[in-house]
């Protein structure tokens, strides 16, 4: 048995898993999770604690998944709905929904499970300890970025890095923060929600997307199209554009420089225009 939803509640999954017989040998669900999204109550990182009681269930995490499939057999239910009360009618006020019935063998089909099985990485009952708990961190913050709904609704495109110390990043990521302060905690995970990179992450391939979350910051686009990235520019730039001033433009191209030189291959040209190069410095 196969179940495929982004967003799944754990009311839901536990009565889905009740009305499975046991005769069926292995359930298959794949879901996503992300840090804002579980802070915004539209998924449930527990049911992992779930499909480890159950002991039938594996789950994987796709963190782009948009797709809503059901198979058992060589049969599916393709369409909207996700695996939550609204769009299961199990509350009031449920959602409009639609599943139609389809081969599992339909070419469509195979595509999209071909793209999650390469993309996908293991839901553990860890991992899903480790998002709850940022969850409840982020939701705890006054400061925190309005929660996104990935799929849904556009990220917003103003976010600049704001922690010093991008070497915390990678650490808090996989849930290490015991000795970091809560201020500064608080500004990691936001960094974290705004770039929205998926769970489950080796630090390299952390590393690859925060990088890549960098290089698509207009603040940045000029070090990516010519090598070199006047500092002095960025911050009139951000003076000019009116979110920030002088001082707060100041820090927020050396956080940038910070990120920058602890991610990429870059180094700091301290005398002249300031700026930063790509490449690697020669001493």
């Amino acid at each position: 048995m196969l179940l495929v939803a982004p967003f799944i509640k754990q009311e839901t999954f536990q009565a889905v898993l009740a009305a499975v017989p046991d005769s069926v040998g292995r359930i298959h669900c794949v879901t996503r999770w992300s840090v804002a999204e579980v802070a915004a109550g539209v998924s449930d990182p527990e049911i992992a604690e779930l499909a480890e009681a159950d002991g039938r269930v594996d789950i994987s995490l796709c963190h782009n998944l948009h797709a809503k499939l059901y198979a058992a057999d060589d049969r599916c239910l393709v369409g909207s709905a996700n695996l939550t009360g609204k769009a299961t009618g199990r509350v009031p006020a449920a959602n409009i929904e639609l599943l139609i019935e389809a081969e599992l063998a339909h070419p469509e089909v195979r595509r999209v499970l071909d793209a999650i099985d390469e993309v996908s990485v293991p839901g553990t009952v860890q991992l899903a300890r480790q998002i709850r708990e940022q969850a409840d961190l982020v939701r705890a913050d006054e400061d925190a970025p309005q929660m996104l709904v990935v799929g849904e609704t556009e990220a917003q495109s103003r976010w600049l890095p704001e922690t010093r110390n991008p070497e915390r990043l990678y650490r808090v990521y996989n849930g290490r923060h015991g000795n970091i302060s809560s201020d500064v905690l608080a500004g990691v995970l936001r960094d974290l929600v705004h770039m929205d990179i998926p769970p489950g992450l080796s630090e390299q391939d952390f590393g690859a997307a925060v990088l890549l979350r960098l290089r698509s910051l207009t603040e940045v686009r000029t070090l990516n199209e010519s090598g070199a990235l006047n500092l002095d520019h960025a911050k009139r730039a951000l003076i000019v554009g009116g979110l920030h001033t002088p001082d707060q433009a100041q820090r927020a191209v050396e956080t940038i420089a910070k990120w920058l030189s602890y991610f990429d291959e870059v180094y700091l040209v301290p005398v002249g225009p300031w700026e930063i190069r790509q490449g690697k410095e020669i001493r």
